[in-house]
């Protein structure tokens, strides 16, 4: 049974357009193709994609008890963030108005789960224990 792990990116400044023709071209692949695919992609916006799979990744080995090895891309989100709205100057002391948009980038990845470790078994024979003199006097034989 699959295990699906998050991880998010908030707020990249960058806009939602230029970061989704990148994410069209790793969506459901597997998490080793698409590191190298981003890696070779001559794109700024390859950089917060391959941040957030690797923290996905991260996430899956780490937190989730998921084999890295076989993870496959299940999920691709890129949805605007906030907007900061700004202003140029342009001619006879006027101004227009801009925007500067910001992503939001969700991935969820999905891989099986690693097999659980055997733990030895502990005999039950036990030592005898010598009692250890609580006091000096009783130490020294109560002289």
């Amino acid at each position: 049974m699959p295990v699906y792990v998050t991880a998010k990116a908030n707020a990249i400044d960058m806009t939602p357009r230029k970061i989704g023709i990148v994410a069209s071209l790793i969506r459901g692949r597997s998490v080793n193709d698409a590191l190298v695919i981003l890696e070779h992609t001559p794109r700024r916006a390859a950089l917060p994609l391959i941040k957030v799979i690797k923290s996905a990744q991260a996430n899956a080995g780490n937190n989730h008890n998921v084999k890295t090895d076989d993870l496959q891309i299940a999920e691709l989100h890129v949805s605007p963030g906030p907007r900061g709205k700004r202003f140029r100057p342009v001619a006879r002391g006027s101004a227009h108005p801009y925007q500067k948009r910001t992503t939001h980038v969700t991935v969820i990845v999905s891989g099986e789960e690693k097999a659980k470790k055997q733990t030895a078994t502990k005999s039950t024979v036990s030592t005898p224990k010598t009692k250890k003199p609580s006091t000096p006097a009783q130490a020294k034989g109560d002289k």
